[in-house]
Formats: structure tokens, C-alpha cells, sequence
């Protein structure tokens, strides 16, 4: 079970393998460097799919030769990305993985019945792997980035992608708190009672791999100290794992407080395919999209 990037890192290079990862929209500075970085430490092979001239443009900036990467000239962002998702299907890449295109662009070209990414009856959704710095220890946070405003069923699927990431981690029964404004059922709102239902599922083996327990607010899910103060007694409060959000507001705009206020490291992982794909906000740090690159290779195992 894994603590920190630091020593994903570490256990990644020690297995001495290289994922050849096919970027789209590969004239993007930030996603190239991360990706340069991975290739460097010795755990990646890229393909680089976009704009020709400026891919070759952003490698000299980086100081790499053009002849140690594939590079496959595509025009536009749909092309783009429809080329990388077919070479990953085709056997010429092991990774997907996001550029400089739309998130929208990108996962059109995920969604494509060709590549066979989405199982039938598999919902996607997008997991945070957080590292906090202040007590040491990594958490994850799920859905972030896909799905809107998911009712049970969603949260059951979106739940079991979130388990499965987790025991690739190493976690054999993560905690789960599924969070809400409060930690009582109020049928006013349909997040606590989804929660409530979700605990129960699990207590009756309906759900598996895990322990569930909410609703919880964030602070009782997280703090021992004010599960305590609360009166709240579980094997998950105060020490969860995963924390399941209500919907996708919530999530998006805590997983951006722990960024921008927090500066907690984070790598995104989507889950639910049949292969790892690494799709990252413009806006991450390239060490952010590194530790993605990292987590993606850990699915791929």
C-alpha cells in the first residue's frame, strides 16, 4: 500500500518496464514535458499525434531529439485524437493519453465503439489520487470530472471503478465514505439517502472489496477528531480512503481547494475502460500529469 508519488515512483521504476504512450495533441508543453520526464526516467516510449512541426518544435524547446519519438501527423484535434485511441487498439501504443485538445475531443475518441476502450453496460468515471503531504498518506476522491449528477446505480458503478483502482494500489478493502452535507438521512436530500443506501448494499454483500459507511460530511470522513466529537463509530469515519462525492460540483471544486489552497500532488486516472487512459486538466502541473503517466502504468499491470 502506497503513501506518497514518491514511492509509486519508486516501485514503478524497480519493475523495469516502459508503457509506449500515444499523446494526442502532442504540440502541448506541459503534457509533452510530463511525458519527456516519464521517458527520461525510463518508464515510457512516446508517440506523439498532432501538429508535426509544432511537436518537433516543442522537443527542441525541451532539448530532445525528434528521432527518439514516433511522431504521427494529425490534423486537428478529432483526428488527433481518433489516431492515438487507434493505435492503442491496434497494438502500436499501450496508453491514450490527453493533449492539447478538448476534454470533450478526447473522450469522443475514448467512447468510440471501434477501439472497444468501454465495455457494454460499464459507466465511466474519473478518480483523483490525492497525496496528503501534511499526514502522509494518499487518498482517493471519485467523481471529479465525468459524471454529472449520478443517482445509486451510477454511484454503485462509479464506486466499483474507484474499488478496483484502489486494490491495483494495493488498498485489499478500502474505506469508502460516501459524503453528503450531513452525516443523518434527511429524504430532503437524495445524497444522504444514496449514501445510506450504498452502506447497506455493502453490509449485505451487494457491493464487495470494500467497507462503505455514510452519509458522512467531509470532516467525520476524514477527521477522527470529529467523528469522535459526533458521536460516529465505524471502521470508516475519520479514516477513509475514498471519498465518494454527491455529485460532480462538489467534487470538482474540492479536488481544486486541495490544488490551489492545499498544493496537495494529485494524478487523474479515468476508470470503467478496458485501458489505463491518462486524461489531465490543462491546467495540472507537468509533475501532476507525471503522476498520472505513473498511475496509468500501475493500471496497465
Amino acid at each position: 500500500m502506497f503513501q506518497s508519488f514518491e514511492q509509486i515512483e519508486a516501485h514503478v521504476l524497480g519493475l523495469g518496464i516502459r508503457k509506449k504512450i500515444a499523446l494526442a495533441g502532442a504540440n502541448d508543453h506541459e503534457a509533452l514535458t510530463a511525458l519527456v520526464d516519464a521517458k527520461r526516467r525510463g518508464i515510457a516510449q512516446g508517440v506523439l499525434v498532432g501538429d508535426g512541426e509544432g511537436i518537433r518544435r516543442e522537443l527542441a524547446a525541451l532539448g530532445e531529439s525528434e528521432a527518439e519519438y514516433e511522431i504521427v501527423e494529425a490534423a486537428g484535434e478529432t483526428q488527433a485524437a481518433q489516431t492515438a485511441c487507434r493505435l492503442v487498439a491496434q497494438g502500436g501504443a499501450d496508453i491514450p493519453m490527453k493533449g492539447l485538445m478538448q476534454t470533450a475531443t478526447f473522450m469522443r475518441a475514448i467512447l468510440n465503439k471501434e477501439f472497444g476502450f468501454v465495455p457494454e453496460g460499464t459507466l465511466l468515471s474519473h478518480s483523483i489520487l490525492v497525496e496528503n503531504t501534511l499526514e502522509k498518506k494518499l487518498f482517493l476522491i471519485t467523481d471529479c470530472v465525468i459524471n454529472i449528477a449520478p443517482d445509486y446505480a451510477d454511484k454503485v458503478k462509479i464506486l466499483n471503478n474507484a474499488v478496483a483502482l484502489m486494490h491495483k494500489l494495493g488498498w485489499e478493502t478500502p474505506r469508502v465514505a460516501v459524503l453528503a452535507p450531513v452525516e443523518v438521512v434527511n429524504p430532503n436530500m437524495p445524497s444522504t439517502v444514496d449514501a445510506a443506501m450504498l452502506s447497506k448494499a455493502q453490509q449485505r454483500g451487494q457491493i464487495k472489496g470494500c467497507l462503505v459507511d455514510g452519509p458522512l460530511g467531509l470532516d467525520n470522513a476524514v477527521s477522527p477528531e470529529a467523528a469522535r466529537h459526533k458521536g460516529i463509530q465505524s471502521e470508516v469515519a475519520g479514516v477513509a480512503d475514498i471519498l465518494l462525492m454527491p455529485d460532480i460540483g462538489a467534487g470538482n471544486i474540492f479536488c481544486k481547494s486541495l490544488t490551489y489552497f492545499a498544493r496537495f500532488p494529485n494524478a487523474g486516472a479515468m476508470t470503467g475502460t478496458t485501458v489505463p487512459v491518462v486524461m489531465t486538466s490543462r491546467t495540472d502541473t507537468p509533475r501532476d500529469k507525471l503522476n498520472a503517466i505513473l498511475l496509468a502504468i500501475l493500471q496497465a499491470l
